[in-house]
């Protein structure tokens, strides 16, 4: 397995938000310069020269200070030889013009910006530290200084959000000068404080039903826009899809640096350590930070394959998939991928299988039906 691609992962936040789940801590008080040289290192003693794609995600990347930022870039950019995409997430308020200019310099072609909705009330309970002006001014300092793909993130589903409220964010960010869209029903995660919240009746989260009526009003409106679905929950311009997370869609390999780190090399998917100081202890010990791995069987190989290829408009290439694993679809999932048809959830046209509308918005249920192991 010839691996491409890199998942760096910067775990401080200035503020930690209210619904997420990531491996991700407080900045204030943390050793971020130590942090940052044991993420060097370990990046350093990988086998990896040349990749095709990098993406910097968290916590929040651009919770670094501008030193620390230009410490990380130049680790990145000295260590790797990056041919493709090179993408930032970021969050609005943290952008300054110098920041943009940062990265920009050091070759990052894509930002991709945590903004979840226009509304100042939803923001707040969202715990988001930018104001909706904010990300108007982010994204026209990533124009200004020439950073090629912009994307935004937009969270529908939330706690006291009406159908209006996710047209209107969804309006505002189409009316911008952006490149993409990622747009994701929020889920209830345990250990976040919104599910704390929920358990002890202190949150109202809408109906099931109007989660879907969102999601297909984001389908139906995207339809109309410049930009295209190529993945359940992305919409981008053409020449703007996300390259990086289309190697976890297509099952492919990656390398994942830093705490909480996944990756999936040579058949091993791997999690490193998630506290900071003991992901910190482990680099200096000149041990591999590692919290486990498993070789994934064939058979939970053919069920990723299936998960991660049906989220992709594309679908599941028949051709590819008895390459990879020596047997037909139709051998291992006949009756099944019949029955799915049966029921309009799945099409079987031009050497793929791929999901239907209907079947993009009651998702789950398609990707259940592909458990061999039940």
């Amino acid at each position: 397995m010839e691996v491409k691609s890199a998942y760096i992962h910067i775990p401080f936040c200035v503020r930690i938000c209210t619904y997420c789940d990531f491996n991700k801590y407080f900045i204030q008080n943390q050793p971020v310069d130590t942090y940052l040289d044991c993420l060097i290192t370990e990046m350093q003693q990988s086998e990896v020269r040349k990749l095709e794609t990098v993406f910097v995600g968290g916590g929040t990347p651009t919770a670094l200070d501008y030193q620390q930022l230009e410490k990380l870039l130049v680790a990145i950019t000295d260590t790797f030889e990056i041919k493709g995409e090179f993408s930032f997430e970021a969050n609005p308020d943290e952008l300054t013009i110098e920041k943009v200019q940062l990265l920009k310099d050091y070759g990052v072609n894509r930002l991709s910006m945590g903004v979840q909705t226009f509304k100042p009330e939803l923001l707040d309970i969202l715990g988001r530290t930018h104001k909706t002006e904010d990300i108007y001014q982010s994204v026209a300092n990533a124009r200004q200084v020439g950073i090629p793909s912009i994307s935004l993130d937009l969270m529908y589903h939330l706690p006291n959000q009406t159908l209006e409220d996710f047209q209107d964010s969804l309006e505002k960010a189409l009316s911008m000068d952006i490149d993409h869209i990622s747009s994701y029903g929020l889920i209830l995660e345990p250990k976040t404080k919104f599910y704390n919240m929920y358990r002890k009746g202190q949150l109202k989260v809408p109906n099931e039903d109007i989660g879907e009526e969102m999601y297909e009003y984001l389908l139906e409106r995207m339809e109309q826009s410049e930009m295209h679905q190529y993945e359940i929950s992305n919409f981008g311009k053409v020449g703007h899809e996300s390259e990086h997370n289309k190697v976890y869609w297509k099952n492919e390999g990656y390398y994942g640096f830093g705490a909480g780190a996944s990756g999936y090399v040579n058949g091993e998917r791997y999690n490193n350590v998630n506290p900071v100081n003991h992901y910190i202890k482990k680099v200096q010990n000149n041990e591999r930070p590692l919290l486990d791995s498993t070789f994934p069987t064939e058979t939970e190989q053919i069920e990723e394959e299936m998960f991660l290829g049906l989220r992709m408009n594309i679908g599941v290439d028949k051709d590819k998939f008895s390459q990879k694993f020596g047997k037909t679809l139709e051998e291992v999932y006949g009756q099944t991928i019949e029955d799915l048809i049966q029921r309009e959830l799945l099409i079987d046209q031009n050497g793929h299988i791929t999901m239907t509308e209907r079947g993009k918005v009651i998702g789950n249920i398609v990707f259940e039906a592909f458990l061999l192991n039940v």
